[in-house]
């Protein structure tokens, strides 16, 4: 077995700190306290509603993957219900959260599952170090055989505890229904997966039609996919958003009359020009003295030969904001964590964050070919890092108008 890896902290002063943005507002206004708010919302003991959602019988959460706050307001043209919700009001609740950090499905997704930062829950990136086998580890579609999803987040899930006073639904696709990142962060409840999206809302209704007190999960993921392959300014990615509004609208009127509807989302996204998605391990001074790189490509972690000490690191970020500039933000661990970008980090979480981190900041994204897919550069819409576009994301919530629901 590998050796475990334990960075040690920094003792030099010859680093200098990076101004990063303000953290995720973990505990008041992120996408941590949607499903919590949403609990408690219908009445589960040991939840907080942190976003104050009206009382509810029955509630609807539907997550709709890579749908930024300032896209949705962009191309509010494409979406007339939403639009008309927006403008009607419905619901005091906040128009805006923010997503975990990164800004990437595996965190946020698992910080909406358990109600937790990504400090507590482990899941730091799209890949990142496991100490333990001193290897990177996907944490979306492809975990390692070596990683148990339960050991690497061993807090129960808001599903678990739901699951003990109303009932629960996931409402997603099939492939994801016993998933590692659904036995990590969204285990709990029942699951029922349908293909389509009119399939996916006529089995949301099926499942919610004779149900009493009940919290629903419905998963959207074609926008994410139209994004990443054609752009989020593509006539495609437009396209989807139209389905989803139509989906919602479809909620809207085959959901029992007067179940709560929220639409949120675990990330944005913006569209990175292919000059600019660039090959960083072509330059020898980026990788010097790195040992593993991980991560996405706005949102890279380093990880170094000898994390315990300072020059490494000194070096790597010199060589780094020489190269790119006010383009990146480039920090240690330490300043990740001083900052809260990460929430409280427990012990077990800490090695697997990146000795030295690099977040874009403009309209850039960065490759390590030795260990991706040639493919991977084709990737148009971006997300990870910490500008508004990638890490805002809305919340609407409205009363469906749909089915009458029988007498309980």
């Amino acid at each position: 077995m590998a050796p475990v890896r334990v960075p040690q902290p920094l003792s030099s002063a010859q680093i200098l700190p990076q101004n990063l943005p303000a953290a995720p507002a973990f505990g008041d206004r992120s996408i941590a306290e949607v499903l919590t708010s949403a609990a408690a919302s219908v009445g589960v003991p040991g939840f907080e509603n942190r976003l104050k959602l009206p009382a509810a019988k029955r509630i609807c959460v539907v997550l709709a993957d890579g749908l930024g706050r300032n896209l949705l307001k962009q191309k509010s043209a494409h979406t007339p219900f939403l639009r008309a919700v927006m403008q009607s009001g419905q619901g005091q609740v906040p128009v805006s959260l923010d997503s975990a950090f990164p800004s990437t499905t595996a965190a946020s997704l698992a910080s909406f599952g358990t109600g937790l930062a990504a400090g507590q829950h482990g899941m730091v990136g799209y890949d990142v170090l496991d100490p333990d086998q001193d290897r990177v580890v996907n944490m979306l579609g492809g975990w390692d055989a070596g990683v148990d999803p339960e050991r690497w987040q061993p807090f129960p899930t808001v599903f678990e505890r739901a699951a003990q006073h109303v009932e629960v639904t996931t409402v997603s696709l099939p492939q994801f229904s016993d998933s590692a990142m659904t036995r990590a962060a969204l285990r709990g409840g029942q699951y029922v997966t349908a293909t389509t999206s009119h399939a996916r809302t006529a089995a949301a209704a099926e499942a919610m039609a004779g149900a009493g007190r009940s919290l629903m999960y419905f998963y959207v993921n074609e926008l994410d996919k139209a994004g990443h392959r054609h752009g989020c300014q593509s006539p495609q990615w437009e396209h989807q958003l139209e389905e989803l509004d139509a989906t919602v609208k479809r909620l809207s009127s085959t959901l029992p009359a007067g179940t709560t509807i929220l639409l949120t989302a675990d990330h944005g996204m913006l569209d990175v020009p292919q000059s600019q998605r660039i090959d960083y391990s072509a330059d020898p001074a980026l990788v010097a003295g790195v040992r593993h790189t991980a991560g996405e490509p706005r949102m890279v972690h380093l990880y170094l030969e000898e994390p315990d000490g300072d020059a490494g690191r000194v070096q790597l970020l010199e060589a780094w904001r020489a190269r790119f500039g006010d383009r990146i933000w480039a920090f240690t661990r330490e300043e990740a964590i001083a900052a809260g970008l990460f929430g409280e980090v427990r012990a077990e979480v800490g090695p697997r964050i990146g000795d030295v981190m690099i977040a874009a900041r403009d309209a850039v994204a960065f490759y390590d070919t030795r260990r991706v897919r040639p493919t991977a550069l084709d990737v148009v819409g971006q997300h990870g890092s910490l500008t508004k576009a990638e890490r805002e994301v809305p919340l609407l919530c409205f009363q469906a108008d749909g089915k009458r629901a029988p007498r309980a």
